[in-house]
């Protein structure tokens, strides 16, 4: 009857430690997936932002030594992305493309200017610092005039903060679910000791010594649990960088390194923390309110 009984007990532990594992890994891979859209949003946003150009219109006296002297200038300072330089011939023989005739017949003289469009880095695209980067162009004695959409800039730089807003938001929720989550998972699978945490305290044992078995198996629980869940996100990313190739994800090893340390990370906190809390609630129970 005792052999049954205490099969029986391991079966019902085995079984508690499997759904502890199951309950952190399909939390951890959800926190996963969310992280990996963090992540790679602030990619696409910035690659978004680097397709806007300021234009600078070149004044007709300037040589052309002095053009590949100012482009190599430019191309050192720290805002610069790349730079594309057009000439007024090429700038005459693109609009006459695009409005489908020689325009040059009838004015004459080709009235357009040289221009340098440079494409910006990511951290530079809003509103005042595209407008202090105006402000210095015109500053400047090869200059004439400078162009850059202000009104898309403005709606780009609104909408990216926006959507950076919400996702934040979002994943604090899912970050407190997923806490509370694996919590009451873990405060399940420690009830069922709490008679043994009290036979053990009855005997002397300090709360320290109680209490490290618990954390160092919630630990190893929540480890095996992580690994389960990174299994998941790297099918999950294999099969995402398949359908688009453009993302990176796979190649992208900063990315994937903040990945796997923030769900390894996450594992080891929540579970410590957790133990260590329902531990601690057991431990200050008198006898008879285990019974409840």
């Amino acid at each position: 009857m005792s052999s049954k009984f205490d099969s029986y007990q391991k079966r019902r532990l085995v079984s508690s430690y499997i759904s502890v594992v199951i309950s952190i890994a399909l939390v951890l891979f959800m926190v996963g997936v969310l992280g990996l859209v963090l992540l790679k949003s602030t990619l696409v946003a910035n690659r978004v932002k680097e397709k806007v150009a300021i234009t600078l219109f070149l004044k007709d006296n300037v040589s052309s030594k002095q053009i590949n002297s100012f482009k190599a200038s430019l191309q050192e300072e720290a805002f610069t992305k790349r730079i594309i330089y057009t000439s007024k011939a090429q700038a005459a023989k693109q609009y006459s493309k695009e409005i489908g005739e020689d325009f040059m017949k009838f004015v004459g003289e080709n009235p357009l200017k040289n221009g340098i469009d440079i494409y910006l880095k990511a951290e530079f695209i809003t509103p005042e610092k595209m407008q202090e980067l105006e402000t210095k162009f015109l500053k400047n004695a090869f200059v004439a005039d400078v162009s850059y959409d202000k009104l898309l800039i403005s709606l780009l730089t609104k909408n990216i903060k926006r959507f950076s807003f919400w996702l934040l938001v979002l994943s604090g929720f899912f970050g407190l679910v997923a806490i509370i989550l694996i919590n009451s998972s873990i405060r399940l699978s420690i009830y069922s000791k709490r008679f043994n945490i009290k036979t053990m305290q009855m005997v002397g044992a300090t709360k320290s010594f109680i209490r490290k078995p618990f954390i160092w198996r919630s630990i190893k629980l929540g480890f095996i649990g992580a690994v389960l869940a990174l299994a998941g996100l790297a099918v999950i990313i294999y099969y995402a960088d398949k359908f688009a190739p453009s993302l990176g994800l796979v190649k992208d090893y900063v990315s994937l390194a903040y990945l796997v340390s923030g769900v390894l990370l996450a594992s080891f906190l929540i579970t410590w923390l957790s133990t260590f809390f329902a531990t601690q609630r057991f431990l200050n129970l008198q006898t008879d309110e285990l019974y409840y």
